[in-house]
Parts: C-alpha cells; sequence; structure tokens
C-alpha cells in the first residue's frame, strides 16, 4: 500500500513539473499574457486552459523565434477562442468531441511550429 501511494505522488508530482504554469515561470508569459498579445479580453476555456495554455505557449515561441508571424499567432489563437466558445464549452458530447479534434490538430501544428526552432524538442 505505501509503495502505490509513493508511486502515486510521484506520477503527481512528474505531471505538475512537465505542465507549464498558467501564472508562468521564469521567462514564460502567463497564460493571460498570452491572450492580451492579441486580444484584450482573455477566453476562460475551463477544464481546458492548461492544453490551451500550453498550445499557445510553443505557438508563442514559434513567434518569438521568426517561425511564425504575430498576425498568424493571433490568428491560430482567434481560431482556437472561437472554436472554443462554440464546441469546446458545449454539453453535448458530440460536439464537445469535435472541438477535441480540432484541439488535437491544432495541438499538433504548435508542437511541430516548436519543434523547427528549438532545438531542444529535437534531440532524441
Amino acid at each position: 500500500m505505501r509503495v502505490l501511494f509513493i508511486v502515486g505522488a510521484a506520477a503527481l508530482l512528474a505531471g505538475c513539473v512537465a505542465s507549464p504554469s498558467l501564472s508562468g515561470t521564469m521567462g514564460a508569459p502567463s497564460f493571460v499574457s498570452l491572450q492580451q498579445m492579441c486580444s484584450a479580453q482573455p477566453v476562460d476555456y475551463g477544464n481546458d486552459a492548461q492544453g490551451v495554455y500550453a498550445t499557445l505557449f510553443d505557438a508563442y515561441v514559434a513567434n518569438r523565434r521568426g517561425r511564425l508571424s504575430k498576425e498568424d499567432y493571433c490568428a491560430f489563437q482567434m481560431e482556437i477562442a472561437q472554436r472554443y466558445t462554440s464546441q469546446g464549452a458545449s454539453t453535448d458530447p458530440q460536439i464537445r468531441n469535435q472541438w477535441v479534434a480540432f484541439f488535437t490538430e491544432q495541438r499538433a501544428r504548435a508542437i511541430s511550429w516548436r519543434a523547427a526552432v528549438d532545438p531542444t524538442l529535437r534531440s532524441g
């Protein structure tokens, strides 16, 4: 039983360490700051906030390193916000699944953009 507790605590800690903080960390802007780069009104993503922050942060890194223009970054951010509002916040499982499929594609795009400019994501 004690081993199970230790394994569970380690897994929880690893999840916390691996996920970026919504309030930002040293050298990384907060979630609200990222959103305010393109719009004065931040979107409340509810339970999806952590995943959206990670996605926007990856796109932000690509933007800061010249891979993605500010206009493209803001269009990317706007598209995610609009789709979340129309699909992600829905209680209908079919509509929510559309959001999940869309967001998974956007997450992959952001990781790809960041990997193109961030050698730490390409080392193997």
